[in-house]
């Protein structure tokens, strides 16, 4: 168990640290516009959460005790080439998630 005292100093601290950067971007930014170099850069931030947020689960699964599992890889590859060649973000998660249930079952 974490001591109360080191927790709520974690999360006044992540509040505090969130709201900085929010107020950053908006508070003392939001009314000037922004240098095209970070325009630039920003629009791809929405394209890399997604891949974020999955990889950790593909790769070290908590279902599997943190081991590779070739099911969700290929799931992911899967997922992967369909997104590529379609451009169809909902088609690719159709399809993963299909690779995965039926991998799953046919392994089974």
């Amino acid at each position: 168990m974490t001591d109360p005292t080191t927790l709520w100093t974690v999360i006044i601290l992540l509040g505090l640290g969130s709201f900085g950067l929010r107020f950053v971007f908006l508070g003392l930014v939001g009314d000037r516009p922004l240098p095209d170099w970070l325009l630039r850069h920003l629009r791809y931030t929405a394209v890399a959460v997604l891949p974020a947020l999955v990889a950790p689960l593909v790769v070290w699964p908590r279902a599997t005790g943190g081991e590779t599992d070739p099911v969700r890889l290929t799931a992911a590859l899967a997922a992967l080439a369909v997104g590529y060649v379609t451009k169809n973000i909902y088609g690719a998660m159709g399809t993963g998630a299909a690779v995965l249930i039926g991998a799953n079952y046919g392994l089974a």
